[in-house]
């Protein structure tokens, strides 16, 4: 009837909030995902230069752990060392890691290498890895290992370590 409305009753600050002019027209009210943390140093660990692993952790007690992730998707040169057609993870590529741990500490021999397992690769599963070097003992000595586990996007942190 062209009487005009007094909306102030109906809201907070007496003044009306704009809506978008168009259906689907609309202001995201969540993180975009460029926006998490992908710098391992905004979550307290150090960056690894190493093609299997990416991020290292010095532990309150001394020992020292360096993670990653492996896939035959992210490493396809890792398909190329199969065992009767299963894919595992190279003998040299666990000395070349524990190696690598070792010289993160200062240590440059590997006395001894043991493996328990093999760490089976397939199409379509991740394994996380975690190489740890523990503090010297009497001798001098660090102890290497080195464990997997599949991926999971899940926060149970049951030891089903490998």
């Amino acid at each position: 009837a062209g009487l005009t409305v007094d909306w102030t009753p109906w809201t907070r600050t007496g003044h009306l909030t704009d809506l978008p002019t168009y259906a689907f027209q609309h202001r995201r009210h969540w993180l975009p995902a460029s926006a998490t943390a992908t710098d391992v140093g905004s979550i307290g660990l150090g960056t690894v230069d190493h093609p299997l692993l990416g991020a290292a952790l010095q532990l309150a007690g001394g020992d020292s752990v360096l993670t990653g992730r492996l896939s035959l998707s992210s490493h396809s040169w890792l398909a190329d060392h199969a065992v009767f057609g299963t894919v595992v993870l190279p003998g040299t590529a666990f000395v070349e890691l524990a190696l690598h741990a070792a010289d993160q500490v200062g240590y440059r021999v590997l006395d001894e290498l043991t493996l328990e397992r093999p760490l089976v690769l397939t199409d379509t599963a991740h394994s996380v890895i975690q190489v740890t070097v523990t503090t010297p003992d009497e001798a001098g000595r660090r102890t290497v290992t080195i464990h997997s586990r599949p991926h999971t996007t899940d926060t149970d942190l049951a030891d089903d370590w490998t």
